[in-house]
Parts: C-alpha cells; sequence; structure tokens
C-alpha cells in the first residue's frame, strides 16, 4: 500500500479485489473532498456497485440513494440518484483528467454534482475543465482495473467499504 502523507485526506476504497487509497485534493476542490469523507464517514457508500463502466474511459459509482446492493437494489435505477445532501458547485481547475484521477460526475448543470463520483482508467483529457478533480489514486489502481465492465454491468462490481484513512486503525 502507498505511504499515506495525510489520513484526514485519504480514503480507503475495499473492491472485491483489494485495497484502492485515494488521495484527496483538499486544497483543490474542498467541497468535494469534504462530501467524500462525510459520507465515507456516513458509510453510505458502502456496497455502492459501480453502475457505469466503459472500457477504456473509467468506472463510475457513488450512488448512495439507488445503488447500495444490500437496501432495496434495482439495477436500472442505479446511478439516477445522489445523497439527501445538498448539490455541490463545480470546483473546476487546471488538473487534468489523467488516469486514476477522481472526477465528481453531474448532470448537464455543472453545479450538479452530489455523490457520485468516477475513476478514470486512461487519460481524458476532454473531460478538463467540464468535470470537477478531487483525487487520485495513490495505489491499488491494478483493482480498479478489474471492475466489471457495462452501462450497467450485469453483475456489477461494488464498493464493499469506503473508509477515511484516519478512522482506520
Amino acid at each position: 500500500m502507498a505511504e499515506i502523507k495525510d489520513p484526514e485526506n485519504t480514503i480507503i476504497l475495499t473492491l472485491k479485489d483489494g485495497e484502492v487509497v485515494i488521495e484527496l485534493l483538499p486544497d483543490v476542490a474542498p467541497k468535494h473532498s469534504a462530501r467524500m469523507k462525510e459520507l465515507a464517514r456516513a458509510k453510505a457508500y458502502d456496497n455502492v456497485c459501480f453502475h457505469r463502466v466503459i472500457n477504456g474511459f473509467m468506472a463510475q459509482t457513488g450512488d448512495v440513494a439507488n445503488g447500495n446492493m444490500e437496501n432495496n437494489f434495482n439495477l436500472r435505477r442505479a446511478g439516477t440518484g445522489g445523497s439527501d445532501l445538498p448539490d455541490l458547485p463545480a470546483e473546476f481547475s487546471k488538473l487534468p483528467h489523467d488516469r486514476g484521477t477522481l472526477g465528481a460526475a453531474r448532470s448537464q448543470n455543472p453545479n450538479s454534482a452530489n455523490s457520485q463520483f468516477f475513476i478514470n482508467f486512461a487519460d481524458n483529457h476532454f473531460l478538463n475543465g467540464q468535470y470537477t478533480v478531487y483525487g487520485r489514486v495513490i495505489s491499488g489502481m491494478e483493482h480498479v482495473d478489474k471492475i466489471t465492465r457495462g452501462e450497467p454491468p450485469a453483475n456489477p462490481d461494488r464498493m464493499i467499504t469506503v473508509r477515511v484513512a484516519a478512522d482506520v486503525a
């Protein structure tokens, strides 16, 4: 596992194949970073499926309203919701959407990001300046690469647990 420099701004995402360590970027996108930590601490991301996974592009997850595979799960609804918290304003930056970066998923309204996010499988620079980048995978990208593909996948993978590193004993 990667060396964790700032446990309060590091997320540990447990997938079926292992742990993914994500460094949040609160200096770049403070509201998005805070939201991810808030939902992780509430255990809202646990058991949420990857509902949109496009080979060579990205893996999208984070629909805490409709994506929990242990709570009245309906795959057709996964990806249509967020959390009960208000939407976030865009926090665009000059950071590129490189392989392993975390981007805020949203509707056509730039200020509609809520709980959903995606991890880029490749450098997706066409997204630069249009979607908030608020984290990067610092270890475990090989596990992200193994997430089952599909829009939606017939048998989606899930985030087993999502924790703030500072909270993990």
